[in-house]
């Protein structure tokens, strides 16, 4: 006797081709009804033998597509209608289940095979895609997932794509970005100085790919955003790429050719990557990869000025694929954006904020919703860890510990930004945005918040920011009318890795970073935290020192190096500049907060040791610092004291060997690295001895320093600690924004 079911199924099961899934899956057991999508999830409507439809219905989760995460299905009877067939039905819009929001995926082998076939009518088109692959977050404008709400719609699909999308035994049923050279977007070149404007995809392609042969710099539209791209292998072309974008020591990253074995021998030339970093290149979630340069890389020296690693990619989208194929050799490939704001997306508006640095463009007529930068990964303390959140990575959907009680906006950090929306217990974090104090940063930070409410369907009704005074996502969360919760920098550090890991009981954090705003009115950064999230009590911390010239000290280490040997009682022959006047503002306490940071302690030994008296971008100072560490086991046992209820890590015997200029810098640095991992430690064991604690985690930016992270991890565990390290989210700012909706889920009033 055939029956009905009514079945649900939530999770991420729109945009990565469910509902055809469904069709072909109904057919295999012999079932009528239908599937639709609704609001965020899709309901189904199973006719069949009840034996067959339970099979379908366990089917549903175990056979799901690659891209799907579905949840277990919900079902319920249903009136019988004696359906005839299995269709899919139009979407409804109605919103009451929660919304999932899939990522971009990087092309399929399916579509990249038929895309290198002559014979194929898609034979190198740059956006070929299927339903298990191609754009979803950067192209979707609302859900329910259908073309008309997506960037799309203003392309109507020919005959043979109609016909495709139709096809229930087709890969490209109801494929959503479907397109062809007939009916879809098409590629543009244009080099303004020549005058000189190439509609048409091959030709397009032509001109890019001979712009980049003479030397060129050339603005490429992609998925998320534009890259600027030039030859990987020329010192005249990266130079200049440099100088043009005023970037003259971040690291850029390199796009290498792939096609079957090519890549990997590509990969070989180049660098030394682990068997888990190779993996992770060629995943289908295509990140840029830190990893080991070879000595023998032919690269330009100034892809990665003064460091041994380089971030590598392999292509994601049709398009990469072709250009870094046709060109045959590794080209830079780095976010077209300005000073650490969000990449650009927009054709005019790159061509004419980026006149002065691309001397060419490559556009298409696909628009690009909201902007997602690549995502970075690299190896640490055994795993390979997130840097940056982007294409392919994010939206990233995280379980809450605790449920909120209202829904709630978390901004974030000013500095690698992301913001962060959670309902009930669940959390949507956002692709990395950037630096909230550059230019063009804020508008598209209210963007993302709109963009954000509006996809997910989640109105806050409270907003959750850093509780430092002078923030700009402080003094936006000021005006939006809602609701402020703060919180401290480095509690929301402490509660993001709880919020990852859940713990039993109270865990010891070390959260080590530049600076944030501390409890006490100062500026912390070498924290030892002790408790659970809405109850962390500071229980170790950092010798403070001042900062002269407050800001000024992050981009300039010089002056955290005068100020470290003031503090103890020392003199720095090697200070760039007459001390005098900032030894006056040093003693008097003008524009020089005191602070515990170890990241500024970082930029004051990089300075001592000569590495980098100025840092023209975060991190650059502790990055070359780390890449000069040798292996030597020499280590000091710093002084811990006890002051006001804190365990204090006094630093100051570190200077002298670190001016000890008869000693080899790689020394020096190991020297460092290894006496503050020792110092963590020696923080731990104490706060063990009167809590009992046995659980450590390790957070913020520092710990991005892959030399301390594994040695004082290293060191915890041999003592009988276990140990956390942040894994789906960064260890630096990135996290801040979930780390603030955990804590104010178990928090009480405001901070203000």
């Amino acid at each position: 006797m055939r029956t009905a079911q009514r079945v649900e199924v939530r999770g991420r099961v729109q945009g990565v081709g469910f509902r055809p899934f469904v069709c072909r899956l109904a057919r295999e057991f012999d079932l009528d009804g239908w599937v639709r999508n609704r609001g965020g999830s899709v309901e189904i409507h199973a006719e069949g033998e009840p034996a067959a439809i339970e099979r379908f219905i366990e089917a549903l989760v175990s056979r799901a597509p690659p891209l799907a995460d579905p949840q277990p299905a919900v079902r319920r009877p249903a009136e019988f209608r004696g359906c005839a067939g299995f269709d899919i039905l139009h979407s409804d819009s109605g919103t009451e289940t929660p919304i999932h929001v899939p990522p971009d995926h990087f092309v399929c082998p399916d579509c990249l095979d038929e895309m290198r076939d002559p014979a194929s009518r898609r034979y190198r088109y740059p956006f070929i895609n299927c339903t298990q692959c191609g754009p979803r977050y950067t192209l979707i404008d609302r859900l329910p997932y259908d073309r008309p709400n997506t960037a799309m719609a203003d392309f109507p699909l020919c005959e043979d794509c109609r016909r495709e999308y139709e096809d229930i035994h087709d890969r490209r049923y109801h494929a959503q970005p479907l397109a062809c050279p007939r009916c879809g977007p098409v590629l543009e070149f244009r080099e303004p100085s020549a005058c000189v404007a190439i509609p048409g995809n091959e030709p397009a392609l032509s001109g890019c790919i001979e712009a980049l042969r003479r030397g060129r710099i050339v603005a490429v539209k992609g998925i998320g955003g534009y890259h600027l791209l030039c030859d990987a292998r020329s010192d005249a072309a990266v130079g200049r790429l440099r100088e043009r974008k005023r970037r003259p020591d971040k690291p850029l990253a390199v796009l290498i050719p792939w096609f079957e074995d090519e890549g990997l021998d590509w990969l070989a030339c180049l660098a030394e990557p682990s068997p888990e970093e190779r993996d992770l290149l060629a995943s289908p979630l295509r990140p840029i990869v830190i990893v080991k340069r070879s000595a023998d890389s032919d690269l330009s020296g100034l892809i990665a000025p003064g460091l041994d690693e380089i971030g590598l990619m392999f292509p994601y989208s049709p398009l990469h694929h072709l250009l870094a194929g046709d060109y045959g050799a590794p080209l830079v490939a780095t976010s077209a954006n300005l000073s650490g704001e969000p990449v650009l997306t927009d054709g005019a508006e790159v061509e004419r904020r980026l006149a002065h640095v691309a001397d060419a463009f490559l556009h298409h007529d696909r628009p690009i919703r909201r902007p997602a930068d690549d995502s970075v990964y690299r190896r640490s303390a055994g795993t390979m860890r997130p840097f940056r959140l982007g294409r392919g990575s994010a939206p990233l959907e995280l379980a809450l510990p605790h449920p909120v009680s209202v829904p709630t906006l978390a901004l974030g950090a000013d500095l690698k930004n992301t913001v962060a929306l959670a309902v009930e217990d669940r959390v949507v974090v956002s692709p990395h945005l950037g630096n909230l104090g550059a230019p063009r940063s804020l508008d598209v930070f209210e963007q993302l918040i709109r963009e954000l409410s509006g996809l997910y369907g989640i109105e806050p009704k409270r907003v959750v920011c850093d509780a430092h005074p002078d923030y700009f996502s402080g003094r936006w969360a000021r005006t939006c009318g809602l609701p402020v919760h703060r919180v401290l920098h480095h509690h929301a550090h402490a509660s993001a890795l709880c919020g990852e890991f859940t713990p039993d009981g109270p865990i010891l954090v070390f959260a080590w970073d530049g600076t944030g705003f501390g409890g006490d009115g100062t500026l912390w950064g070498g924290e030892a935290l002790l408790g659970r999230p809405g109850g962390w009590r500071r229980v170790g911390s950092l010798r403070p020192f001042r900062l002269i010239g407050g800001e000024k000290a992050s981009a300039e280490p010089w002056r955290c190096a005068l100020a470290a040997c003031w503090e103890a009682g020392l003199a720095w022959s090697g200070c760039p500049v007459d001390a005098a006047p900032f030894r006056h503002a040093w003693e008097r306490g003008i524009n020089s907060p005191y602070t515990t940071s170890a990241g500024r302690l970082f930029d004051a030994a990089a300075a001592l040791l000569g590495v980098a008296l100025d840092q023209s971008h975060e991190g650059q100072a502790g990055m070359r610092l780390e890449a000069l560490a040798g292996d030597t086991g020499d280590f000091l046992e710093l002084p811990l004291r006890r002051e006001n209820g804190l365990y204090r890590v006094d630093w100051t015997p570190l200077l002298p060997a670190l001016m000890n200029g008869s000693r080899p810098a790689a020394d020096r640095s190991a020297l460092l690295h290894a006496s503050l991992a020792q110092a963590v430690l020696a923080q731990a064991r104490a706060v063990r001895g009167e809590s009992g604690v046995n659980l450590a985690g390790l957070t913020g930016g520092v710990f991005q320093n892959r030399v301390l992270a594994e040695h004082a991890a290293r060191l915890l565990r041999t003592d009988g600690f276990e140990v956390v390290l942040p894994a789906s989210l960064p260890v630096n700012d990135a996290a801040i924004s979930y780390g603030q909706i955990v804590e104010t889920a178990h928090a009480g009033p405001s901070i203000q």
